[in-house]
């Protein structure tokens, strides 16, 4: 049986999809990714992997907007920061929209893994056993 530590709260494993502006992120990339990590940090997050997700067309206007980038973080909390972290990007004149959902450690870890270019061992396995299988097709080396 463990005990939990008063007035210490377990961090969570999150993923937060925030949806920028596509002009602004092509003109300033770094500073619109600043700005969703600077939002992150003032909510007592840590940032573990991020990378753009998606460009494209919305599929309704938002504020004015036609074309959104979603921008992708993976990133650890406690819980008690989410009112902070929502209260933030409302206040945020870079990020339009918001949604973050809370993963179970294994799902964080693979999700984490893809943004990062890492490929895990149970897909490095089966890949390779693919190959195998192509290299072995019943033709005739000589």
């Amino acid at each position: 049986m463990s005990v939990a530590t008063p007035g210490v709260e377990k961090p969570h494993n999150y993923e937060g999809m925030f949806l920028v502006d596509s002009g602004k992120y092509a003109t300033d990339p770094e500073g619109v990714t600043n700005d969703i990590l600077a939002v992150l940090r003032k909510a007592g997050a840590t940032v573990v992997a991020h990378r753009p997700w998606q460009d494209g067309k919305l599929a309704y206007e938002i504020e004015g907007m036609r074309k959104g980038l979603h921008y992708i973080v993976m990133f650890t909390m406690p819980g008690s920061g989410m009112k902070t972290l929502v209260r933030q990007c409302q206040l945020s004149e870079t990020i339009v929209r918001q949604m973050t959902i809370v993963h179970p450690q294994s799902i964080f870890d693979a999700s984490v893994a893809a943004l990062s270019g890492a490929v895990p061992a149970i897909a490095a396995g089966h890949a390779a056993s693919a190959e195998d299988a192509d290299d072995d097709n019943g033709d005739i080396e000589e």
